[in-house]
């Protein structure tokens, strides 16, 4: 008689482990009261045992996020009513209750010890909000329009879209590694009791947000192509922004340092955070479809210097300043450029793009097949050449200009292949 081979396990996954009626069981064994911290030993911390410059750099970092509690919790609502499960709907109004909770303690905490506002909301909204960055700002912006984006559609891929955003950047990716930096430096002096002891607790809901992100996706995705679609086309839209998002004014690594950590270090927490919680979904970055979500051949201290590199450079950013030409910048620029070819750009023969800047060094791009090349200086030959402000074409690629605006107002003058030209959508997507 024919032996059968038995069938492998089916492969346990780290979210398998629990459920959403555990995370609701965490939440309610977790209450904490925002309305009972006393913040008077932090009143008197704050004017004698910080320097002036230290409060200015430790208000920079708490207006993050003072900001962000609130307006997560106002734009959570939207997710609870796309949320397809019951369990995941309760939970999802737990968060909400969370998110509100956070915001009440953060209201009261720089009103009571720092003096910020006048105790109410949004008059200390109003005074924190010249201090937020600019990367800080547009993942926010991006977090409300989100929020009407899941209103008018609430289908599986919208819902795995936004939650990505929710749960694994601001939270994930920002929040946590924020958190991490303020308790430890208020545990090594002792100092700020009171907001010490409620970071602590914001701390661990966020923990049990963010597991609950994890698992949704994880349930969500599988099988799903145009779930993960929508979770790779979100991370590569906001990356770009990340790097400015711990950004203070003059980009003075004081704010940070002053507390015994650096730009490469909650660089570092943050790459390393985003990547470890996509791995637990199922969603590994070199596996999600299309362009590269972050370069995976650098080590996450790398990816950080690079973010750095293009933020200080005036690559990402607001655009208010001219790009700078120094050869690392560029190279920068043009490595992202390299990245950013889709492996599907269709081009059945060697190609070369060059750019050739009226205010800056020329690059060109060489395409052959899986391989790209990014070169300085003019191409032997090119296939198709782009006359254009090197200014004008970091707009381009920061979003903040469209192509076919340039070519119609004559700002880009293409020569050499214009086949070429109208398929430089497929070959960059993003």
């Amino acid at each position: 008689m024919a032996t059968r081979t038995p069938s492998p396990a089916p492969r346990i996954r780290p979210t398998d482990r629990i459920s959403y009626a555990d995370l609701y069981g965490r939440w309610e064994k977790g209450h904490w009261s925002a309305t009972a911290i006393d913040f008077s030993q932090d009143r008197v911390d704050w004017q004698e045992r910080f320097t002036p410059y230290e409060r200015e750099a430790a208000l920079f970092n708490y207006a993050l996020f003072f900001w962000g509690e609130d307006a997560v919790a106002d734009t959570l609502s939207p997710y609870i009513d796309a949320a397809p499960l019951e369990e995941q709907k309760y939970f999802l109004t737990t968060q909400q209750v969370d998110e509100a909770r956070h915001a009440v303690f953060f209201t009261r905490f720089m009103h009571e010890a720092l003096d910020v506002g006048r105790g109410d909301v949004r008059s200390g909204l109003d005074e924190i909000r010249p201090l937020l960055s600019w990367g800080f700002n547009q993942v926010f912006d991006r977090l409300d329009r989100m929020a009407d984006e899941l209103r008018a559609d609430r289908s599986v891929p919208q819902l795995c879209r936004a939650v990505t955003l929710y749960h694994l950047i601001v939270e994930a990716t920002m929040a946590q590694p924020g958190q991490h930096m303020i308790t430890s430096y208020l545990a090594e002096r002792e100092v700020l009791p009171g907001f010490r002891a409620g970071m602590e607790r914001v701390a661990a809901d966020e923990l049990r947000h963010i597991a609950f992100g994890v698992k949704l996706l994880a349930d969500l995705t599988p099988g799903n192509d145009e779930a993960r679609a929508a979770v790779a086309e979100l991370l590569r839209e906001v990356s770009p922004w990340l790097g400015s998002v711990f950004q203070p004014p003059g980009w003075d690594e004081g704010y940070l340092t002053t507390f015994g950590w650096s730009y490469d270090r909650i660089g570092v927490e943050s790459v390393s955070s985003l990547e470890t919680k996509l791995r637990s979904a199922g969603l590994a970055m070199e596996t999600l479809p299309g362009p590269e979500v972050q370069p995976l051949d650098l080590s996450p201290l790398e990816r950080t210097r690079l973010a750095q590199t293009l933020a200080r450079g005036n690559i990402t950013g607001p655009g208010l300043h001219p790009p700078a030409t120094d050869p690392d910048t560029m190279a920068a620029f043009f490595d992202v450029i390299r990245r950013a070819v889709s492996p599907d750009h269709g081009l059945d023969a060697p190609t070369t793009i060059e750019w050739d800047f009226i205010d800056a060094p020329a690059w060109h791009l060489r395409i052959d097949g899986p391989t790209r090349e990014v070169v300085a200086g003019h191409a032997p030959h090119a296939d198709l050449r782009l006359r254009v402000a090197y200014r004008d074409w970091v707009d381009v690629v920061g979003r903040r200009t469209d192509a076919r605006r340039l070519l119609l107002t004559r700002r880009m003058r293409p020569s050499g292949s214009l086949r070429l030209l109208a398929r430089l959508p497929r070959i960059f997507p993003g």
